[in-house]
């Protein structure tokens, strides 16, 4: 009868509470994750919806426009993108049919934005309206004379330079990165396929216009079987190599003063081999010091070196990208990770 009796009140009291109120409060996790002045709570349901009408096979990248709506793209053939405001609800989907879609860059060109998406599964590199419209496609490298015909040509990720120019990563291919102009004339390559050779690359999964500095303007590229981020000049040459140990990267993600990514995988104590499913996000500042690891271990330095990283929290599986909005909330995409809709890591 007691049980009856709260039963009712609970209702009553339920009853009383606007819907939408409700149904919008957000699920925070009570645990903090992350280090320093980089601390978020997790809401894992943010990006939820019903996957018999919008499935995902894998959350590869998400950006921001200037509108604030985020475009997630999913290499899911019924939805390449799926587009949400900040609250996670869902304002339109579309796709290109892309098996692989992979990389997804924003840039905004007097004023209109434009997508570039990436598929490697199929060798392509679009350029596309916010709508979806294709208006433009890259031809395969060896019809350019930057490749050889039998090169590999498997494309990840692009960065768009402030004069226009096009920086294609070729992260599953042959290990360059492919310079173009804005009417698509090839211009150069740098970079390769070494492990030893610091100029060169294991996976250049991503690359980035570097602003943090708005005197000096570089790509910042990954290098992820390397555990590093190397930096170049806008004109291909090598600068230096910042080397993450423990932390598979994903793409470089610079907002502000700092460089978020998601780190895809880990290691495991006294293990030093690529693992799986044990990702996190990792974040450093202006000077390239790793502040936090939400997810990981906090980060340590000792006489300037930083030691490995390691996954702290069973949070993630594979972090494939990291977008951050005007308040500068996470939103964390992940590949292979059961179809798992996007998380929203709420800055605290």
């Amino acid at each position: 009868m007691k049980t009856s009796v709260k039963a009712m009140a609970a209702t009553v009291v339920a009853s009383s509470v606007p819907f939408h109120i409700m149904a919008s409060k957000p699920k925070l996790s009570e645990t903090i994750l992350g280090h320093g002045d980089f601390k978020y709570r997790l809401e894992r349901e943010w990006g939820n919806l019903n996957p018999k009408t919008f499935p995902v096979k894998n959350c590869h990248e998400m950006v921001m426009d200037k509108k604030g709506r985020l475009f997630m793209l999913t290499d899911h053939v019924k939805n390449n993108m799926l587009i949400y405001d900040i609250s996670g609800k869902l304002l339109d989907n579309w796709t290109l049919k892309l098996p692989g879609a992979h990389g997804l860059t924003l840039h905004n060109e007097g004023g209109t934005e434009y997508l570039y998406i990436t598929d490697p599964n199929l060798g392509k590199v679009l350029k596309s309206t916010l709508s979806g419209k294709v208006v433009k496609e890259f031809e395969h490298p060896h019809k350019n004379g930057a490749y050889k015909s039998h090169m590999n040509f498997r494309p990840t990720e692009t960065a768009v330079g402030p004069n226009g120019d096009i920086y294609i990563a070729d992260g599953y291919g042959s290990q360059f990165i492919l310079q173009y102009d804005t009417k698509g004339n090839f211009i150069r390559k740098f970079g390769g396929d070494s492990f030893l050779q610091e100029a060169k690359f294991k996976q250049a999964h991503g690359v980035a216009i570097d602003t943090r500095d708005p005197n000096n303007l570089t790509l910042i590229c990954s290098a992820r079987i390397k555990n590093s981020f190397k930096r170049f000049s806008l004109e291909g040459e090598y600068i230096e190599t910042y080397y993450l140990p423990g932390a598979y990267v994903s793409r470089p993600v610079i907002d502000g003063d700092n460089l978020y990514s998601g780190v895809c995988f880990g290691m495991e104590k006294g293990d030093y081999n690529m693992k799986m499913n044990l990702g996190f996000v990792t974040i450093l500042d202006k000077d390239n010091k790793v502040v936090s690891n939400p997810g990981g271990t906090k980060p340590k330095y000792k006489n300037g070196k930083l030691k490995l990283m390691y996954q702290d929290e069973p949070i993630f599986k594979h972090c494939h990208d990291v977008c951050v909005d005007n308040d500068k909330n996470l939103y964390v995409c992940q590949w292979n990770a059961g179809g798992v809709y996007p998380y929203k890591l709420h800055r605290v």
